[in-house]
């Protein structure tokens, strides 16, 4: 038997007055996503334990069927594994976003979705003794702090909109971390990527944002836990981060961006190819979410039907059980994630009543309202791990 789960970031939402009171899942057009309903079984899955803030981080860990509250220490030590960047043992790594501050308000938590070679140009120009900066994907980078202390720190997506200086960070590397904004702010001023943005209408990179830090955790290995092989396809650092500490192979997709531009269709080209040699994939598809933080209706259900057309050409060509789920919700109204349940269907292992694929028909599922924990043991149909 082969397993697939195919998670769309922060699909659910609420209902919306724009949609008719309708979500966005409700709303867009999915046959694919019902089809996996109908046939299979649903269930609402609570993805953040209690004391967590609801980020992808935890929420994924949850969703993998690891603890985080036994093998979590923060988003930046996972995308320093999957970047390839090693951690001493007194590290601490921060992911920071390329952001716009204006007047001292955060307009914007990831500077117009600057390009990644953009990002990296910028942060070339950057050197403050006792941190280390790497260069990712698009806004997404991180810092490595050598005999870091840690720092208490607030996700820029969270404050967009409004003054940061109650959230700039504190603690431990607090000093350092604040250091490394003013460098930044310094020499982001007038920079040519910036004059050259400013210049064609976007938004410019005025500062780093650090945030998640944390040390090298310790995650239990995929195939040794479950006796299968795992693989996983995502254009998020974080992602393939959790896949590198798992020992799970990360399977790169080209079009994959981890924006609403993704080419969705090579990633499902790709999961079928890697599928003939692995028994477990996981599908990550960011561009929901992004819409979400976009604060996009129109954005947020062409994602959510490109996610459909996606598993689509999966189903065309896979026979084995399939999960379906996104991590957690990313509200249009708020802009930013909660720590609501989330509608998850099963395909392989018998079916309920269900008829479609939405957060209110998945509360009337069979599955009932289930811990993460729970989920894979589902999907494998197995009772525990």
């Amino acid at each position: 038997m082969k397993y697939i789960v195919v998670l769309g970031d922060g699909m659910a939402d609420e209902p919306l007055e724009a949609l008719g009171g309708q979500t966005p899942l409700e709303y867009a057009d999915t046959p694919n996503m019902d089809l996996v309903a109908r046939d299979g079984q649903c269930g609402l899955l609570k993805t953040v334990p209690d004391g967590y803030e609801p980020g992808s981080d935890v929420a994924n860990l949850s969703v993998l069927g690891y603890d985080p509250r036994t093998c979590y220490t923060g988003r930046g030590p996972l995308e320093a594994a999957s970047m390839g960047v090693p951690l001493g043992s007194s590290d601490y790594a921060y992911r920071f976003n390329l952001v716009t501050l204006k007047d001292g308000v955060m307009e914007d938590f990831n500077a117009g979705h600057i390009t990644s070679e953009e990002g990296a140009a910028l942060i070339t120009s950057l050197a403050v003794p006792g941190a280390e900066f790497h260069p990712g994907v698009s806004y997404r980078n991180l810092m490595v702090v050598h005999e870091g202390e840690g720092s208490e720190t607030t996700p820029p997506h969270d404050i967009v909109g409004q003054e940061v200086a109650p959230y700039l960070p504190k603690g431990g590397d607090a000093p350092l971390l604040a250091q490394c904004m003013q460098a930044a702010k310094v020499a982001f001023a007038d920079h040519p990527v910036n004059r050259a943005r400013t210049a064609a209408g976007k938004l410019p990179a005025t500062t780093i944002w650090p945030w998640s830090g944390g040390k090298r955790p310790a995650i239990p290995d995929f195939t040794g836990r479950w006796g299968l092989a795992g693989g996983m396809i995502s254009a998020v650092d974080l992602l393939n981060g959790i896949a590198t500490y798992a020992g799970m192979e990360v399977v790169h997709v080209p079009g994959a961006t981890g924006f609403i531009d993704t080419d969705y269709q090579a990633k499902a080209r790709y999961a079928l190819k890697a599928i003939e040699h692995l028994d477990f994939l996981y599908i990550h598809v960011e561009a929901p979410d992004e819409a979400g933080h976009m604060g996009s209706v129109e954005e947020k259900v062409k994602a959510i039907e490109g996610v459909d057309g996606m598993l689509g050409t999966v189903l065309d060509h896979f026979d084995g059980a399939l999960a379906l789920l996104p991590d957690h919700p990313t509200p249009i109204r708020i802009k930013t994630h909660t720590r609501d349940p989330v509608p998850f269907a099963v395909l392989g292992h018998g079916r309920d009543a269900t008829t479609k694929y939405s957060e209110r028909e998945a509360a009337k599922g069979a599955y009932g309202l289930r811990p993460s924990a729970d989920l894979l043991p589902l999907l494998f149909g197995r009772r525990s791990a």
